[in-house]
Order: C-alpha cells, then structure tokens, then sequence
C-alpha cells in the first residue's frame, strides 16, 4: 500500500480525493490537511511515501515550498495538484523536484496515477499539462534580471521606477524589457503582463 499525504484547501476536493484513496485498494491515507505550514509538520513527522500538494494556499504557493520538503527528505516524492498553472509554474515545480504536476479539472483516475508513479520514483505528467508546456518548449528562459523587470511591469511601474528598485539604468531596464518581448512574443508592455500571469511567470499575490 502507498501512503499519501494530502495537502489540499479546497474541502470539495480534498474530500473527493480522501474518498479516491480509500476506494483504491492502492493507497493508505497517512493524513489530511488544509494547511500548508501543518501539513509540512505531517511529512516531517510522517515521512509518506507521497505527498499530494495543492498549488496554491491563501498567502503561499507551493512551489516555494518544495526545497524544504526534499531538504527534510531528498527522495520525497511529490505531486503537485493545480485548479490553474502556467507553463512558468510547471516547469518550476518540475525543475525543483516535483514528480508529477496534475489538474484538478482531470480526473481522480489521472491523479491516482501520479501518485503511483511517484511512489516508485518516476515522473507523471498529464497530456492537459504536457501539451501547456509544449506550447512553449524551445523558448529562451526569462533570466533573474529579466524576471525581476517582469514582475515590476505586471505590479505597474515605470521604467524609472522599476530601475530605482532594481539599482540599474533606464537603458538596462528598456534591454530588459525587449528581451522579455522577444522571448514571450509580445510587443506591449500590457501583453507582457497578460502572459506573465496566465503562464505563471512571475508570482501574483493572492
């Protein structure tokens, strides 16, 4: 049997998924929970075999969180569960260790299987989030500087502002801001922030 923990706000689909675990005949539930900071405590005093983690909380997104969780456990195995993500946040969470990336709009049967997957150290990916991440595949990463341009755009500064903030030139910043265009095949400064929060570029406040 396959231990889980889940950590998930939602109650509608926590429960669902509580309900999935139970019905499997695969899979054990070590414990539930709606809170980030607890369910951390759980898989430091648990040690699952899975963790099924909600994207994102009311002050947290997940994804932040996931170096703790493999400096606890470098083999943890985790499973990323999102109403929405960007191909940005996608590939993050995968990059930072994540097994498997799952959409709650999928069904149980897919995140199941991501857990299993997961358990035995392999990675899962649905063809829903596949096909998010190779829409984008072969594009020229955002660099630190350039994502840091970004998230001042989307949060509404001038380009004086935004090098004030950043103790750079104007002339860096407007380099900055063309490569960005360039990479995220934009032209204005308003598409740039529209693609930043639908992709999960930068990180929007919740």
């Amino acid at each position: 049997m396959i231990n889980v923990l889940l950590i998930e706000r939602q109650e509608l689909v926590r429960l669902g998924i509580e309900a999935a675990i139970a019905e499997s005949g695969r899979f054990t539930l070590a414990a539930s929970t709606a809170n980030p900071k607890e369910g951390f405590d759980l898989f430091k005093r648990l040690r699952p075999d899975v963790v099924i983690l909600g994207l994102r909380f009311v002050d947290s997104c997940s994804i932040d969180a996931l170096p703790a969780y493999f400096e606890i456990e470098p083999r943890a195995k985790v499973v990323i569960l999102a109403d929405n993500a960007g191909d940005g946040e996608i590939a993050k969470a995968l990059k930072l260790g994540a097994l498997a990336f799952v959409s709650k709009e999928g069904t149980t049967d897919d995140l199941l299987a991501a857990a299993e997957a997961a358990a035995n150290g392999k990675k899962y990916v649905p063809k829903d989030i596949a096909e998010v991440l190779t829409a984008h595949y072969g594009e020229d990463a955002l660099t630190p500087a350039e994502t840091n341009v970004l998230q001042s755009i989307v949060g509404g500064m001038s380009n004086k502002e935004i090098a004030f903030a950043l103790d750079v030139s104007e002339n860096t910043v407007k380099s900055h801001i063309q490569n960005i265009f360039s990479k995220i095949g934009v032209s204005d400064r308003t598409s740039a922030a529209t693609a930043a929060i639908k992709r999960g570029l930068v990180r929007i406040d919740l």
